[in-house]
């Protein structure tokens, strides 16, 4: 054993006297283990991570399934689960915070508030830091109004007072006590107040808008309480004998119930897997690149080798000191992968955009190099170095043959034993060809859909949000009579051209569709439909174009005919192309409403350009002829858009903005007063985030790829330096051995991309589920020929110094061996 120390320590020693090829071995390793020591800290913060509750493992939402996966539930169905068999606890809280208007210790500001009961903070087993739940009395419909402040809310709006317990809020215009502050840690949501949902017992609202969630009973499974909750569900709704759909539709339908922190994160499993993929394509290109630079260095080490085995030296005891190399490569690797992995998680912390950040890499740690990245990265790190100085060990092995000697001389590769080289360059290049291409799909996405017609003119528009305070403006004239004295004003700021209001911006507002069921043609069957209302102007403002008919006018008011304008889309599907004049219906019998449609607009992309389901058929209506229950209905999710059509900067105008808004509703808060050019930009940002992480991982492939062929291409010509010699001394010229070396790596580009391709259509499903989004194919040819082109150059220029040293090789002195 000592003797077996001893040769590791001569070994680390002399490789620590000439640190290049061990710095050069350790940067190529740190690549990869970084780049996955990244990428998996990010998953893990997003994903795997426990959710911040006690035993989140029993936790499970309930509701209807969608392909396996629990969607929201609603207030009627909620209720028919409250006693069922497998349930410890329940609660249910709001899909979305509702945006909410509140006064008091300071300036009146609109904030989001989620909806919740008392039984969610049991059955996440959340205690309040101070205060109290809410009581049975006050999650009741009329029942005593209490507010509960989310933590980080209370310390910026009551500096973490705790006198606050007992005090009253204004909220949405009504009186309502301070009952408790949420602990620091519960983020639900993003929101900063928490309202009880009460709903009214025996409710008949089918409206999936929450979530219920639930903590298994001693016993019990996800898969038993799932059963329990379908069997539930459906019987309930076939007893009940549904009018609108048969006993036959409910006997289809199934719910079931879903880990809760999966049912959180269901959008971003496939972007994970997406960048999951990603890093590990980087780090294989690492690992063989490093197998390459191995087996070049054991390649150089074969006269040691064989004086060593001559003089009765094991093969452990021959290999033993390219081990020991191996695994200080790998420690060193690692160290450097997890500084390199620590600096890029604080630049993306530091630097990335608000609105880019997920809420769970915003807790404590969320970003942070935890003892899973770190151990994910030793045990990659040390397994990655260890293979590749084993095969680099094996093919030095096999080079030790006489002929093999012969063949290439005192040093560097033979043609024979340079195949294996050839080959891991070409499984670089096809690496880095899968990456590449990704990147250049979501940058051809982004250029695309930078030349797409939104269908308006978000340029000089600037938007804020405003949600009326229901306690002063309560019904439908009362929200008519301030949306108008509020465009009146507007008008009247000086750079103003237009103002206009509605409940939907013609782009970006997600969160904010607003469908109407019970629609239909006539003679046709009942649809749903997304329903736009709007105050004159709109479609000017926004420059929405009018393809037929006429826009809405001052005279569409309540008592007269009631109208309705379609976009394209909505013609086309459900009148052939023929909607003018046309009339469109709601409801049946005695409350059967109709509405004479008087125009036809141009479609918008609502959800961006990129996505392919943005252009939806959509209803626009008046806002003076809005029903009372429409109207109420829609309160409950979602506040007013205005929007201005100004001169110059958009944002130059936000401080006149609030101050004629103070003057025609003092009390009345604003909030998201942004350009529209910024709103149609942030429906890009997630594709820009997944372009920046791809594309610096693709950059980092271009430059193993290129390294390791430089390598390869390298160590040949010394190899074949002899020949090169006799070459030259029988008449060829510097240009034909130049070209000779730059044929063979171009050969080696042309393989690699080949097989970048064909791997690419095997492993497309890894792609589709994200790139399907953007409304792209998979292999979009102008980003295959992009990236096939810049590795191509790349993959030359690394061939580029060894073909000129051939070129350049002396005859008289490669004959004579100098």
């Amino acid at each position: 054993m000592t003797i077996w120390l001893r040769d590791i320590w001569h070994a680390w020693r002399a490789f620590l006297r000439r640190p290049g090829f061990l710095l050069l071995a350790a940067g190529v390793l740190a690549l990869g283990v970084g780049s996955a020591s990244a990428v998996f800290t990010m998953i893990d913060g997003l994903l795997l991570r426990p959710l911040p509750y006690a035993e989140p493992h029993q936790l499970v939402a309930m509701g209807q399934l969608y392909q396996r996966n629990v969607g929201g539930i609603s207030p009627q169905q909620y209720q028919q689960l409250a006693d069922l068999p497998g349930v410890g606890s329940l609660g249910v809280f709001k899909g979305d915070p509702s945006a909410t208007n509140i006064a008091g210790y300071g300036e009146p500001v609109q904030v989001p508030a989620l909806e919740m009961d008392r039984g969610l903070l049991a059955t996440l087993r959340i205690q309040p830091a101070l205060g109290r739940n809410f009581t049975a009395q006050e999650d009741q419909p009329h029942g005593p109004p209490a507010v509960m402040l989310y933590h980080g809310f209370w310390l910026r709006r009551f500096g973490g007072n705790p006198a606050v317990i007992g005090q009253t809020l204004q909220v949405e215009g009504v009186a309502h006590t301070i009952v408790g502050v949420l602990p620091a840690g519960f983020d639900l949501d993003q929101a900063d107040i928490a309202l009880p949902t009460a709903f009214v017992a025996h409710s008949d609202d089918d409206g999936t808008n929450y979530t219920a969630v639930a903590r298994l009973a001693s016993g019990f499974t996800p898969q038993m309480l799932g059963a329990q909750v379908d069997t539930r569900l459906r019987a309930f709704y076939v007893a009940r004998g549904d009018r609108a759909y048969s006993p036959a539709f409910w006997q289809r339908m199934h719910f079931g119930t879903q880990d809760f922190s999966a049912e959180e994160h269901t959008n971003q499993h496939a972007t994970s897997l997406m960048w999951l993929a990603c890093a590990s394509l980087l780090l294989l290109i690492a690992v063989v690149n490093l197998t390459n630079l191995m087996m070049l260095r054991a390649m150089g080490r074969n006269h040691d080798a064989a004086v060593r085995g001559a003089l009765g030296a094991s093969v452990w005891r021959v290999a033993l000191p390219s081990m020991a190399e191996g695994v200080l490569i790998g420690v060193l690797g690692v160290l450097f992968g997890q500084a390199l992995a620590a600096l890029g998680l604080w630049a993306l912390r530091t630097w990335m955009p608000a609105d880019w950040m997920a809420v769970e890499w915003t807790r404590p740690g969320g970003l942070s190099l935890g003892w899973p990245a770190w151990s994910l990265a030793a045990a990659v790190g040390l397994f990655g170095a260890l293979v590749a100085t084993a095969l680099g060990l094996w093919r030095g092995h096999a080079a030790l043959s006489m002929d093999s000697l012969r063949e290439g001389g005192r040093s560097g590769l033979s043609r024979r034993s340079g195949f294996l080289g050839r080959l891991l360059v070409i499984a670089q290049v096809a690496l880095a060809s899968l990456l590449l291409c990704t990147a250049g799909v979501f940058l051809h996405s982004l250029l695309m859909a930078a030349k797409v017609d939104l269908g308006f003119d978000a340029r000089g528009v600037l938007t804020f949000e405003l949600a009326p305070v229901k306690a002063t403006y309560p019904d439908v004239p009362a929200v008519q009579l301030l949306s108008q004295r509020l465009v009146d004003r507007l008008e009247h700021i000086p750079g103003v051209r237009q103002a206009t209001a509605g409940t939907n911006l013609p782009a970006g507002d997600n969160s904010g569709q607003w469908n109407l069921g019970g629609l239909h043609v006539l003679g046709g069957e009942d649809f749903s439909a997304q329903v736009h209302t709007v105050v004159p102007g709109y479609f000017q403002v926004f420059g929405i174009k009018l393809r037929q008919g006429r826009p809405f006018a001052t005279t569409d008011v309540r008592g007269g005919e009631v109208v309705a304008i379609v976009n394209q889309r909505f013609a086309d599907k459900y009148y052939a192309g023929h909607a003018l004049g046309q009339t469109i219906q709601r409801g049946s019998g005695a409350d059967m409403l109709s509405a004479h449609i008087v125009g036809v607009v141009a479609d918008t992309y609502q959800f961006g350009p990129e996505d392919p389901d943005s252009v939806q058929p959509i209803l626009y209506l008046p806002l003076t002829q809005m029903h009372e229950d429409d109207l109420s209905m829609f309160r409950v999710y979602e506040p007013m858009r205005f929007a201005l059509k100004v001169q110059g900067q958009p944002d130059s105008y936000r401080d006149a903005v609030k101050q004629a808004v103070r003057e025609v509703a003092p009390d009345q808060p604003i909030n998201h007063v942004y350009s529209m050019a910024y709103i149609v930009h942030d429906t890009t940002t997630d594709t820009e985030f997944n372009l920046m992480l791809i594309g610096l991982l693709g950059g980092l492939a271009l430059l193993l790829a290129g390294v390791g062929m430089y390598a390869v291409m390298a160590v040949a010509v010394a190899a074949r330096e002899r020949e090169f010699g006799v070459r030259a001394a029988l008449g060829a010229s510097p240009r034909r051995l130049l070209l000779q070396v730059l044929c063979a790596g171009l050969l080696q580009i042309v393989l690699g991309l080949s097989a970048g391709v064909v791997l690419g259509a095997a492993g497309a499903g890894v792609l589709r589920a994200v790139v399907v989004q953007l409304g792209r194919n998979v292999f979009d040819p102008w980003a295959i020929l992009a990236a096939c082109a810049v590795l191509a150059s790349a993959g030359m220029l690394a061939c580029l110094v060894p073909a000129v040293r051939a070129g350049r090789t002396a005859p008289m002195r490669a004959l004579r061996g100098e």
